[in-house]
């Protein structure tokens, strides 16, 4: 699967788990990491490993491995490693106190059909 069907695939997973104020970071050229970050967050524990559960669970059922998990136990920032998407997933008292947004400040925000 390419980087965008991926990219539109875990933000769907995203937002069918009611992650919140989910931002996509273009990082082609600024990170050696990923294609695209994909930021959002959960307001509870549960929540935080629900989305991230989720996005794994998608990502495994469309063929595309899902190289890393990270953070699962603790629920305050998850790192679900899918290879040319990384997707971060905080609880809401992390979020701002990591600002990721702020630190790839360089990257361009992605649009993202979350009808897709």
């Amino acid at each position: 699967m390419e980087s965008k069907g991926l990219l539109e695939l875990a933000y769907k997973a995203a937002d069918d788990k009611r992650a919140e104020d989910i931002v996509v970071l273009d990082m082609k050229g600024i990170s050696l990491i990923a294609d695209y970050f994909l930021i959002c967050h959960g307001n509870s524990d549960k929540q935080v490993q629900a989305i991230s559960r989720e996005l794994k669970d998608k990502a495994e059922e469309n063929g595309h491995n899902v190289r890393r998990l990270e953070g699962f136990d603790e629920a305050r920032w998850i790192l679900v490693d899918m290879g040319d998407i990384v997707a971060h997933v905080f609880h809401k008292d992390e979020r701002s106190y990591y600002n990721l947004e702020r630190l790839w400040g360089d990257a361009p925000h992605v649009e993202v059909d979350s009808e897709a």
